[in-house]
Parts: C-alpha cells; sequence; structure tokens
C-alpha cells in the first residue's frame, strides 16, 4: 500500500471537522476548474481563427510559390525551371506576373496589384467557390477580360453588363525620349467579379492574361513567380525541400503558410501571449489552494504529531500534503477541461456565441478547433504550477511544525 497517497486520498473524501474547510476546498477546485476551462476555450478559439485564415488563404494562394530572392522578376525557360515542370509530384506549374499599375474606369481611377496568369490558372485556384458570376474568362477572339477583387469593383462602380472597358496605365521602363507618352496603356474588359474575404486580395487584385500584363509592362518571357498544384499536397514538404535543391539559394520556395506568414505568425502570437497571461492566472488561483492547504494543515495538528510519534519522517508528512493538493488540482483541471471541450462542442454544432456585424461577411460565430496538443500543455502547465507552489509552501510549513518537536 502506498501509505501518502493512502492518507491523502482520505484526506481528500472524507468529511473534515470543520465545514469551512470542504467549503474552501470545493471553491480553490471551482478556480482551477474555471481558469482551465477558459483556456481551453480561449485556445480553441485561436485555432479557429488559424483555420479560417488558413483557409480563406488557401483560396487564392497555389500550394508552392516559386520567387526570385534577389530580383523582382525571372525567367522561367532553364534548364533548373524544364526539371521541375517534369517532376512526378507536379501537377500543375502556371505562370503569373505581377506589378502596380493605374486602372480607370468611366470617371473613376485606383492603383492595382494587376496579376497575369495563364489559361491553366482556373485549374490551379478553384473560382468557383469565390466568383459571383461562375465563370473564369479571360481572353477570346477579340478582346483580353479581366477578374476584379470585390473591393476593387465597388471603389470603381464597375458593371460588368455596360461595356466598358477598364484601362490599364503602367510607366514605360526604358523610355528615352520624353516628349513621347511615359505610359503604356491596355485595355480590358470585365469578365467577373470574386471575393476571397480578406482584403490583402479583394481590394487590390485584379486578374488578367499573362500576356496582358507583358505587353503593358514591357516584358517578352519574364515572370513573377511559378505557382505549383501538387498531386498529393500531403508530401509538400518533400517536394518543397526537392525544388529548393534544383533552384539553389537565388529562389525562394514558400508553401501557403510561409507565403501569408505575417498573417499566421500574428495570430500565433496572439494565442501564446495570452496562454502566458492565462498561466498567470493559474498562479493566482494556485495560491487559493495554498490557502485550503494551510487550514487542512492546521485541521491536521494532531494527525501530523501522530504521524511524527510513530516514526514518519518530514518528506513523508510533506508527501502527504503535497499529493492532496495535487489531487485537488487534477480534480479541477479535468473538470475544466470537459466542461471547456463541452461547451466549445456546443459552439462549434449551435454557434451559440456570435461575433460583431463587423465580421458577418466571413463567419457569423466564434470559430473553434480543438487540439489534443492544448489540452495536454494546458494539463500540463497546471500540474507544473500547482506543484512548484505547493510543495515550496508545504515544505516550508511542514518545517516549522518538525522545530516544535
Amino acid at each position: 500500500m502506498n501509505f501518502p497517497l493512502y492518507v491523502a486520498r482520505r484526506y481528500f473524501f472524507s468529511k473534515k471537522s470543520h465545514n469551512v474547510i470542504n467549503i474552501i476546498s470545493l471553491v480553490t477546485i471551482s478556480g482551477i476548474a474555471i481558469a482551465t476551462l477558459a483556456a481551453v476555450c480561449i485556445l480553441s478559439v485561436f485555432n479557429g481563427f488559424h483555420d479560417l485564415i488558413s483557409k480563406t488563404f488557401g483560396v487564392f494562394d497555389p500550394e508552392l510559390k516559386i520567387t526570385s530572392v534577389r530580383e523582382k522578376v525571372f525567367d522561367p525557360t532553364s534548364s533548373a525551371f524544364l526539371k521541375i515542370y517534369k517532376l512526378p509530384e507536379v501537377a500543375l506549374v502556371s505562370e503569373t506576373l505581377e506589378d502596380n499599375v493605374l486602372v480607370k474606369y468611366n470617371q473613376q481611377q485606383l492603383p492595382v496589384l494587376i496579376k497575369g496568369v495563364s489559361n491553366n490558372f482556373n485549374k490551379l485556384i478553384n473560382f468557383g467557390d469565390i466568383i459571383f458570376n461562375e465563370k473564369f474568362k479571360l481572353i477570346n477572339k477579340t478582346h483580353s477580360f479581366a477578374v476584379l477583387g470585390i473591393g476593387v469593383a465597388k471603389i470603381l462602380n464597375v458593371d460588368d453588363d455596360s461595356g466598358v472597358p477598364l484601362c490599364f496605365y503602367a510607366p514605360k521602363r526604358e523610355n528615352k525620349n520624353y516628349k513621347m507618352a511615359v505610359f503604356n496603356e491596355k485595355k480590358a474588359y470585365v469578365s467577373g467579379i470574386f471575393m476571397v474575404n480578406q482584403p490583402i486580395y479583394d481590394d487590390n487584385y485584379v486578374i488578367v492574361p499573362i500576356n496582358f500584363v507583358r505587353q503593358l509592362l514591357g516584358y517578352k518571357t519574364k515572370i513573377s513567380a511559378l505557382e505549383i498544384k501538387l498531386k498529393n499536397p500531403a508530401c509538400i514538404l518533400s517536394i518543397k525541400k526537392k525544388i529548393r535543391q534544383i533552384l539553389k539559394e537565388n529562389f525562394s520556395v514558400k508553401d501557403r503558410y510561409e507565403q501569408q506568414e505575417t498573417a499566421f505568425n500574428m495570430v500565433s502570437i496572439e494565442k501564446w501571449i495570452t496562454f502566458l497571461l492565462l498561466c498567470f492566472i493559474f498562479s493566482i488561483v494556485t495560491f487559493n489552494l495554498i490557502g485550503s492547504l494551510t487550514i487542512l494543515i492546521v485541521d491536521k495538528q494532531k494527525d501530523i504529531y501522530t504521524f511524527r510519534a510513530i516514526g514518519a519522517d518530514k518528506k513523508l508528512i510533506i508527501y502527504i500534503f503535497l499529493l492532496e493538493g495535487c489531487l485537488m488540482a487534477i480534480l479541477g483541471c479535468i473538470s475544466g477541461i470537459f466542461l471547456g471541450v463541452f461547451i466549445c462542442f456546443l459552439q462549434k454544432q449551435f454557434g451559440i456565441i456570435h461575433l460583431g456585424s463587423d465580421f458577418s461577411f466571413l463567419i457569423n460565430t466564434y470559430p473553434v478547433q480543438i487540439k489534443i496538443n492544448d489540452l495536454v500543455l494546458i494539463f500540463s502547465t497546471v500540474l507544473i504550477v500547482s506543484f512548484t507552489l505547493v510543495f515550496y509552501f508545504i515544505k516550508c510549513v511542514i518545517n516549522e511544525y518538525f522545530q516544535k518537536f
């Protein structure tokens, strides 16, 4: 029989001589449970927002994107890129050319980020989920067409049935004759409007054929990026490493998380700063545990003297009350985790708590995503904080009692 655990369990479940000890113990356990519940719910909400960002950016961002580290544009016809085209893991490669230009529609003007794409771009991105008129057309026999972000369309007051073209203006890269026009001009008709629910795309991007952008910017074959779709996205890390070995250090190969590193890092930093604040709250709640154990030690003075008289040493008695504190912390923590998971489940299924009206275009309720790693981290943190503070306190108190003998 484990004597310290047996005694701690008896102290934990048996009725105390003073009812106030039971009340304080219940309050302590409830405090730990509430703090744990808050940690589970808050971290799950951050996980939900992380997944939401991943989904919204994932609609527009390719699985892998290759850009030049040193230059704005590059030539994709070198032997290294031909090897990438022939990789068995690669399902599709699309060339893109991006730059800032000025667009004019009727009397409205707006600087935008024009993105020229290859003919297979609609196979790389599933535009059926984000485009309003469910068609993606960039070119026919006579005209070029443009697909606008919804923010761009609103600012320009675009009516895609009006038949009025968009006029794009870009400065000529090499213009030695200042008497001539310093801007290239190209026209394209509106064929569709997309909405990704991310201002970085909706309020800035205009998609047109890549040859349209090349003519506007004065390029012949150069591009700004290669966007890749894989046959098996689960192998993205190994494929990304293989492509980096082919291209060396002159080119950057990024997955979707790396393409939007700032947004994901912001959510991660907020999540872990919040977790640190919760750790501070755990520490404060643990002082309630210390108060409960203080009253219990006072209530069990006779037992301490009895244990000492029959030969129990100081370490054994410290161990008894340390286990008592750990049992209270474990019960409170497990209760809080179960309640937190239950609340998150209700939120995910029924959307009980709603977001403000500013977020209604994205989602109506707080997103939640429970991760086992977070639950293990919360449980471990509560135990470590409780064990550390309780051990130091009990050691000091029991030392005082032993000095009385």
